[in-house]
């Protein structure tokens, strides 16, 4: 595991436990999977990159379901970001991943990152999603950004849009700068994994 050895106990804990939340549900969050959409295996990919890494982030403003404006530049000089594009609401992986990130709260902290999710929904959708999500109560500690109108305009800037509409499931480490320093865009039928991640974005903050 490429996780630095000075993580705190705590850290490593939370790791272990998200890993056997998510092989004890069997891909999906507990308390809401009657409602998960089921799905046929997609094509893994179905898009063509407009970036990579070393370029300059394109920047944009998105609506959050918390109900402000959420623009990638304001970050710039503060915080590294973590761009988390997932394909759509209430499907199966989608609701494995993010409540993922949530109970990793820690491990962005400490690499002073700062995780924006995104996906082509609406932020009705997204606020009932979210909301499940988080067991009928709170919310997710990071921004929910709704890409849906124009529809997938921040997907396609990056490359990610896919022909049926939806995004990829993709992820970019940006640093300070508002620099791409990791890309993954991933096969949509999995779940990227964590540590792969977390160290990404510890070498940001070396």
């Amino acid at each position: 595991m490429a996780i630095k050895k000075h993580l705190s106990l705590k850290c490593m804990l939370a790791l272990l436990v998200i890993f056997i939340w998510t092989a004890a549900v069997g891909g999906q969050s507990p308390d809401f999977k009657d409602n998960i959409y089921p799905l046929e295996k997609l094509k893994p990919t179905d898009s063509v990159l407009k970036v990579k890494v070393g370029d300059r982030a394109p920047d944009f403003t998105l609506p959050a379901v918390r109900g402000d404006k959420v623009t990638l530049s304001h970050y710039r000089g503060k915080k590294n970001v973590v761009l988390s594009f997932v394909p759509a609401a209430w499907t199966p992986v989608c609701s494995d991943q993010w409540p993922g990130y949530n109970i990793a709260r820690e491990f962005f902290m400490q690499n002073n990152a700062i995780l924006l999710g995104i996906t082509v929904d609406n932020i009705p959708t997204l606020y009932a999603w979210t909301n499940e999500m988080c067991m009928g109560g709170g919310e997710l500690w990071f921004p929910v950004l709704s890409d849906f109108y124009p529809h997938g305009a921040v997907a396609e800037k990056y490359g990610i849009l896919r022909s049926d509409g939806v995004s990829e499931r993709a992820l970019f480490v940006i640093d300070k700068k508002g620099i791409i320093r990791y890309i993954d865009v991933h096969d949509i039928n999995e779940r990227p994994r964590l540590e792969v991640l977390v160290g990404e974005l510890q070498k940001l903050e070396k």
